[in-house]
């Protein structure tokens, strides 16, 4: 199986736990069977990838939209993913942003030293990093949007 191929078989098993395999086949109407093939990296699975609904319909419901983050990734494509959902607007101003910036730069730092004691980076070590890496991220942009905002 070529890279690519194992690398959308990954996400694609990742988006189908993400919602849970029996909500999958409810969302889906596919059977965990299917499913399971889908994301199996037996020889015998190799050419049988999840159809581009089937992805839409889970992306619906699940946390993050794991697929069509990989499909980016493989083009070269940054997403920007927000799922802060907030109830209000954004408050406070660039002060604000400089203090929630500092406390989630120390929050990635401690994420790392804790990550690093054993000298390697596990794979859900990497992706707790890569989350408090995309937070860092926010909190940047929601600084540069105060900032534009101040200057206009």
């Amino acid at each position: 199986m070529s890279n690519i191929g194992s690398y959308l078989k990954k996400h694609t098993e990742a988006l189908v736990k993400d919602v849970g395999i029996e909500p999958a086949c409810g969302v889906t109407g596919k059977s965990k069977a299917t499913l399971g093939r889908y994301y199996s990296d037996n020889e015998e699975h190799s050419d049988r990838f999840i159809p581009i609904d089937a992805v839409a319909q889970l992306e619906q419901v699940s946390s993050y939209p794991h697929v069509t983050a990989a499909l980016s990734e493989l083009k070269g494509i940054g997403l920007n993913f927000d799922d802060r959902r907030s109830n209000s607007g954004r408050k406070g101003g660039v002060n604000s942003d400089v203090i929630a910036l500092a406390q989630r730069f120390a929050m990635l730092m401690a994420e790392y030293q804790e990550s690093m004691e054993d000298g390697k980076i596990s794979v859900n070590e990497a992706k707790r990093l890569l989350k408090e890496t995309t937070l860092l991220q926010q909190v940047l942009v929601d600084m540069k949007l105060n900032l534009e905002e101040e200057s206009a």
